[in-house]
């Protein structure tokens, strides 16, 4: 006969929850600092020093406490309080740079700000600021963690102790649903394949983080790609142009920046002719044939070129003579079922959606058509 529970045993036993319990959960939906992009919860928004992420976060915590578009075209909805921790900058350059992004209109009410906060204070501030305006799905934004990055404790790791701090952080953001802490910060020069590897430190900031977000761009140059991946939102890159300070999206909507981002990556490395060969088979809503390609374009050696683009996979021959190209799948067909969402104490799951299921998207869509 086996033992019956000690009165700790019961006591964890009644904590429980049944399948039927949760079937009956009505949950309220997820809410969106930057809908599509940056979801609530605790999140990190990574990038090269001097990459833009400081004036692009920025411009994201304006267009929240303003209520309007973010990047150019990302409708947010009405005005909602931000708490800004721009722990880099001083008051003037902060009026500065919001008067530019603003074009000398009047800053935010809903905008509340500090430039200077010691390591051990900022969780404190951060709840005590929660506890007055987490019900009203806020934003908070922390520039960057390495300024308050407190030391390990005797004997933790690199990795527990990374792991340790984005808890702390994520407990502040599961306190109160709807908020968002969007916290900027540095990556690695060394990178391996995949982007969510560059993030400075350890892995246990990404392993806690609810979703990560990643802007890049190459020294002196005016576009970048923005990559996002997390819990709550579908992974995706999308297309980014900056003017005088100002990140927007490369296209009018999250979809036409997605596929930007695709033309972009898969048009690198080849030269003007193959590129235009690609966007012409690409952009064509039904398979083409190397005539179509040199009628269109006026280039009699069509069929070589795209039996070369065919040869990299970036086409794909779907019968006798005709080609069709591999485009991502838009972010409105992305699935979208989602979870739910005191100091300093004590896996993102990526999807990488296989040639064969684009190439069955691609066939669905030339049906539609």
């Amino acid at each position: 006969m086996l033992p019956e529970p000690d009165d700790r045993g019961a006591q964890l036993l009644a904590t429980l929850k049944t399948g039927e319990w949760l079937d009956a959960q009505v949950f309220p939906p997820i809410s969106w600092a930057v809908p599509g992009l940056i979801p609530e919860g605790f999140g990190l928004f990574t990038g090269p020093p001097k990459a833009g992420k400081s004036w692009c976060s920025l411009a994201i915590g304006l267009a929240v406490a303003a209520g309007g578009k973010a990047l150019g075209s990302i409708d947010v909805g009405d005005p909602r309080p931000v708490l800004l921790l721009a722990l880099e900058d001083g008051d003037r350059r902060l009026q500065g740079r919001c008067r530019h992004l603003l074009d000398d209109g009047a800053l935010p009410s809903m905008l509340t700000y500090q430039t200077s906060t010691p390591s051990g204070d900022v969780i404190p501030l951060i709840r005590a600021w929660l506890a007055k305006n987490g019900h009203l799905d806020p934003l908070i934004i922390l520039d960057t963690l390495g300024r308050v990055m407190p030391p390990a404790l005797p004997g933790e790791g690199a990795y527990a102790r990374d792991y340790r701090i984005g808890a702390a952080l994520k407990n502040l953001t599961d306190a109160h649903p709807g908020s968002c802490l969007l916290v900027v910060h540095h990556v690695r020069k060394a990178t391996g394949d995949d982007w969510m590897d560059s993030t400075s430190g350890t892995n246990g900031l990404n392993g806690a983080a609810d979703w990560t977000v990643n802007l890049s761009r190459q020294r002196n140059e005016d576009v970048g790609i923005l990559r996002v991946t997390g819990r709550d939102v579908p992974e995706g890159e999308y297309a980014m142009r900056c003017s005088d300070g100002r990140w927007e999206l490369d296209g009018e909507d999250l979809d036409h920046a997605s596929q930007k981002a695709s033309e972009v990556r898969t048009t690198a490395g080849i030269g003007d002719k193959s590129t235009e060969v690609l966007e012409y088979v690409v952009r064509s809503a039904t398979p083409v044939t190397p005539k179509q390609v040199a009628d269109a374009l006026q280039l009699p050696d069509a069929r070589r070129y795209m039996a070369r683009l065919a040869e990299s996979g970036r086409l794909r021959k779907v019968g006798y003579g005709t080609y069709t190209g591999v485009p991502p799948v838009p972010v409105s067909q992305l699935p979208t079922e989602v979870g739910q969402r005191d100091t300093w104490d004590t896996g993102t799951q990526t999807t990488n959606e296989p040639i064969a299921s684009l190439v069955d998207w691609q066939a669905n869509r030339n049906k539609d058509h």
